[in-house]
């Protein structure tokens, strides 16, 4: 196994103490440590919604009765890049395939358009995990070289003094790497619009997130290689995440607009389009193939239930998070 990380960390930058997993949430309260941490860490419910373009206008009018716009997202969002690794044997897919109670991913996640990274660009290390029902998810903000090193066999060699909260994330981030022998597998990308929340629901975040795309090659972050769509463009996902409950008004608004709840994965969706792992045995038809299969007999555009593969886009977008790119 590869030494863990020679010990000590650069010195933490100051920034603010951070409750979502919005682009700037990277550091938790000193109080809670012995060291000020770049470490953010938190846990909360998701469900997740398949959205039709044509309701799309829709729904931000309802969400907005509710909710104010997430600081960082304003009128038209923000695109999203991340990198995920995983074992030669697709260990973490399967685990979420095949609906295991406990299960995790890697990954390092940039904020902004391709344009804005560069080697000292901030970017967050994520560890996202499934634990029962409640997601957790621990992040460190690196900067990207520091990041690629961390989740390498090369090792991330910080300097300077860590929290023991930091020390412990990055020491199972290199453990992940070493022991199971993680790689670079796919990235994905998307333009998210966020809301957040208010008074009785300061707890809630919901996103909206559209033209899914991936690679399964030329995994830097900013290349221009194209991308795959690995979502039918004319489809969003919308997550809810909450703290504790969804609020009535979340469920009775998916249920007037006949939104479908799905169990979907956009790892899991950029593994499919490419081929890189046959469907399980043991996991039930996909409601996204449920959705988006149209039967024989039918026109194309009507929905239908069949335990098909799932479908494998052919469309491609062209380095849709360069400057210029259309927001929505």
């Amino acid at each position: 196994m590869r030494r863990l990380y020679r010990r000590a960390a650069e010195t933490p930058g100051a920034g603010p103490d951070a409750t979502d997993d919005g682009p700037v949430a990277t550091v938790a309260s000193a109080a809670r440590t012995d060291t000020a941490s770049r470490l953010h860490a938190f846990n909360r419910f998701e469900i997740k919604y398949l959205v039709p373009q044509t309701q799309a206008d829709d729904l931000r009018a309802e969400l907005g009765r509710y909710m104010d716009e997430d600081a960082y997202s304003g009128a038209t969002g923000y695109p999203i890049t991340s990198l995920y690794y995983d074992t030669p044997g697709l260990r973490f897919y399967w685990e979420k395939i095949e609906g295991l109670r406990f299960r995790r991913k890697l990954r390092v996640r940039h904020y902004g358009t391709a344009d804005d990274l560069t080697a000292d660009s901030m970017v967050f290390v994520e560890i996202k995990q499934r634990v029962n029902r409640v997601t957790q998810k621990r992040r460190v903000r690196l900067p990207y070289r520091a990041a690629l090193r961390l989740c390498s066999p090369q090792g991330y060699a910080p300097v300077g003094d860590v929290s023991s909260r930091e020390r412990a994330f990055l020491d199972e981030v290199a453990t992940l790497v070493g022991e199971l022998d993680l790689r670079p597998t796919v990235t994905t990308g998307y333009h998210r619009e966020a809301w957040v929340g208010r008074e009785a629901d300061l707890g809630l975040r919901i996103t909206l997130d559209h033209r899914l795309r991936g690679r399964d090659r030329d995994f830097h972050l900013s290349s221009e290689s194209l991308n795959r769509l690995t979502l039918p463009p004319g489809l969003s996902i919308l997550e809810v995440k909450a703290n504790e409950r969804v609020p009535a008004w979340v469920t009775d608004t998916a249920a007037r607009m006949s939104l479908d709840l799905v169990r979907i994965s956009k790892y899991c969706q950029s593994v499919q389009a490419f081929g890189l792992a046959p469907r399980s045995l043991m996991h039930v038809a996909d409601e996204v193939d449920e959705i988006l299969r149209p039967a024989p007999d039918q026109a194309p555009g009507r929905l239908h239930s069949t335990p098909a593969r799932p479908p494998t886009p052919t469309g491609v977008d062209d380095a849709p998070t360069r400057q210029g790119a259309p927001t929505r």
